[in-house]
């Protein structure tokens, strides 16, 4: 069964979602594009808007990386509009959204009850409670290499529901195979059902 690799960078890894530099062209399989809080132009937001429509196929299989980021540069207030903007074209073309977050996810939450479409919070490593807040606000959670050694975010991990879990490396170079093995092993489960949940889990997301 697939280790699927739910975020990643790779051009040469095809079972996951190979996330796309902006203006690139996309690959033969599943990959995301969208507008990172780091890329945005307000000069040239147009014309990043027009590449991004321009790139969804069918491999397309989300939104993203897009969300707020409290370490760049761009205003908060632009940025909530490049992120709004993508969440209203996620509805239209009916993809999930893969949301990138630093030091602003009380800020993200209210955005949920705006998007149709699933909303998968990447590379989560915060604590317990700021989970627990995503998740009741009906948000998916994506884990990352952070898993293998940290043991405050195990803990987090024990308290996520298996049908609102994701995997990935990120940009991170490790087998994605290690993180599947060590999740199963916080989860108390074999690792062929944890495989078969996060593919049910694409599924879900997959179909709205």
């Amino acid at each position: 069964m697939i280790f699927f690799d739910f975020h990643h960078h790779k051009e040469n890894v095809s079972s996951g979602i190979y996330n796309m530099d902006l203006h690139k062209m996309p690959p033969n399989f599943y990959y995301s594009a969208g507008i990172h809080p780091q890329d945005i132009q307000p000069e040239n937001i147009d014309n990043q808007f027009e590449w991004l429509q321009s790139v969804i196929t069918e491999n397309c299989f989300a939104i993203g990386e897009c969300g707020l980021d409290g370490l760049v540069s761009t205003d908060i207030k632009i940025q909530e509009e490049v992120f709004l903007k993508q969440i209203q074209l996620a509805s239209e073309v009916k993809k999930p959204l893969i949301i990138h977050c630093v030091r602003k996810f009380y800020e993200i939450i209210p955005f949920r009850k705006k998007s149709q479409q699933a909303m998968i919070i990447h590379g989560f490593n915060k604590k317990q409670s700021v989970a627990e807040d995503l998740l009741k606000n009906n948000f998916y959670l994506s884990f990352g290499k952070a898993v293998l050694y940290h043991l405050s975010l195990q803990e987090t991990l024990k308290a996520v529901p298996l049908d609102k879990l994701f995997l990935e490396t990120d940009n991170e170079d490790f087998m994605i195979e290690e993180l599947y093995r060590k999740v199963a092993e916080i989860k108390q489960i074999p690792v062929e059902h944890l495989q078969k949940q996060i593919l049910d889990n694409l599924e879900t997301i997959k179909n709205g």
